[in-house]
């Protein structure tokens, strides 16, 4: 009678143990209860349960402490605080799969929060084990290592250096020629995090033949991956000339355009931001994706999307175009400018407008003829407006103002110069009337159409200072006319013959 009693006792002990993890593990699913549980003291309560002679039991305590620390920094935290990662990374190399997976759950739990406490992880070892993980035989173990390794690498260089130190590199690229597609995604994406940080870093993944086994992927039907791919490969591309180079010579390219097509926004956005990244380096890397139609379909790309996913295609035009007069001329002739101006009337969000406003100085500073492709989209008067408006932000005034100024240098089209002659400040105002002196004395037509547009009249009623060169450009535009017009336009004038003709005595 006495065994049976105690071998019951062990097996309700056992039946209460395996109960109280499911219940927390269960309750720490909804976000309303983990407050209730913290207090409870359900972190000191289940580290003993991690090291419990019942498998399902330590592995179900694993999940439960995984779901606590994932919910925020305060628990993860009070993860690091009860010593139990490093017990989690002692047993990760006796467990079973289910174990494992736990287990390393609650190390990417922990590590996502804060380059802290992803060092913590890596102050125990946590990398080590996470990388021996990724040779497992399950794809889930894998998976799930490669996932927390992504969220240690994401923080900061010097973690992304410890990840790669632990081996990590070619047995992610082993993993993206795996079967299992999460397994794929979530490969691709932890080298994306590695090689985001410093040339040196990308260069480490390069190293290991990730971009073959990358452009591979880029016509893979499934959306998610095709993210991803296009993510590592941006990351890689955006350090230097020379891994841009890589990237296009792995023969990305037309393929990744015809994806600006993809049913799918993320995937768009991604190709978009590749083709920004590599077109930014030189003028060589810009001609290969105007040649390749990537302009034309940036382009396109930017009529059908909006808001953010329009940014990297924005900005895509703006470096293509800043590298040369030709590559300029290609982004005019691709219908560019009028798409630019789309994008900045129908975008409220400021750092867009900035973007497109960056974009429209680097088309339009050339030439006068790319000013006038600029100009004559009737861009002006909104670039300044821009700038004049308090509610812009310090940015976007900025490059407002940089843009408008840079295009005016060049403008010679005097009809879209007009109209800033009644609205510009005196600081954008020299620049508008310099190109009026400089166009006007060689221009007879313009010189008559000056006069009956009113713009004669407009420059008389500017309060330059003397001896200032906005009144020297005055000066300039006034030595093109008969003395009599300019006195005549002239503020006063009109006082001056109405005093002569009360003085005048007819004969």
């Amino acid at each position: 009678m006495s065994q049976r009693q105690i071998v019951q006792a062990f097996e309700h002990y056992q039946k209460s143990r395996m109960q109280f993890v499911q219940t927390v593990a269960d309750l720490a699913n909804r976000p309303q209860n983990i407050e209730m549980l913290q207090n409870a003291g359900v972190m000191s309560l289940l580290r003993p349960l991690m090291l419990d002679v019942v498998p399902s039991i330590q592995q179900t305590a694993a999940l439960a402490l995984g779901r606590l620390a994932d919910h925020s920094d305060d628990l993860a935290e009070a993860v690091v605080r009860e010593d139990i990662l490093p017990q989690l990374v002692h047993s990760l190399a006796s467990h079973n799969r289910f174990y494992k997976k736990a287990a390393v759950f609650v190390l990417r739990a922990v590590a996502k929060h804060s380059p802290e406490l992803s060092q913590a992880v890596v102050g125990c070892g946590g990398v080590d084990a996470l990388v021996l993980c990724l040779e497992e035989f399950d794809p889930g173990v894998k998976e799930a290592a490669a996932w927390a390794l992504g969220y240690i690498a994401r923080h900061n260089a010097s973690l992304s250096q410890a990840v790669v130190d632990a081996g990590a590199v070619p047995l992610l690229v082993l993993c993206l020629l795996e079967p299992e597609m999460a397994l794929k995604r979530i490969a691709a994406s932890t080298l994306s995090d590695i090689s985001k940080h410093s040339p040196e870093l990308a260069q480490t993944v390069v190293d290991t033949g990730a971009i073959a086994h990358l452009a591979q992927m880029i016509l893979n039907p499934d959306a998610k991956l095709k993210r991803q791919v296009f993510a590592a490969l941006s990351q890689i591309s955006k350090h230097s000339f020379s891994l841009a180079e890589m990237v296009v010579e792995a023969e990305v390219f037309p393929a990744a355009v015809a994806c600006l097509k993809d049913p799918d926004e993320y995937v768009r956005k991604n190709v978009a931001t590749l083709m920004r990244e590599v077109v930014k380096h030189t003028p060589e890397l810009s001609q290969v994706m105007v040649n390749c139609g990537g302009m034309v379909a940036v382009i396109d790309y930017l009529g059908e999307s909006s808001g953010n996913l329009r940014l990297p295609g924005i900005m895509m035009l703006g470096y293509v175009a800043a590298h040369s007069e030709n590559l300029a001329m290609a982004v005019i002739l691709s219908k560019g400018v009028p798409q630019l101006a789309l994008c900045l009337s129908e975008e409220s969000e400021q750092h867009m407008k900035a973007a497109a406003v960056w974009s429209v100085g680097q088309i339009g500073h050339h030439t006068p003829e790319h000013a006038k492709a600029v100009a004559t989209a009737h861009l002006l008067p909104k670039l300044l407006e821009l700038y004049m408006d308090a509610n812009s932000s310090e940015d976007l005034q900025s490059k407002s103002k940089k843009a408008l100024k840079s295009i005016l240098q060049k403008c010679t089209h005097l009809p879209s110069l007009e109209p800033l002659l009644y609205d510009a400040p005196s600081n954008i105002l020299k620049h508008v009337v310099c190109q009026f002196s400089k166009v006007l004395p060689h221009d007879s037509k313009a010189r008559r159409l000056f006069v009956t547009s009113g713009g004669l009249k407009k420059v008389q009623e500017i309060d330059a200072e003397p001896g200032s060169p906005l009144q020297e450009y005055i000066n300039a535009i006034n030595s093109c006319f008969p003395e009599e017009i300019v006195r005549y336009y002239s503020p006063g004038y009109s006082e001056v013959l109405l005093e002569r003709l009360e003085n005048y005595q007819p004969a």
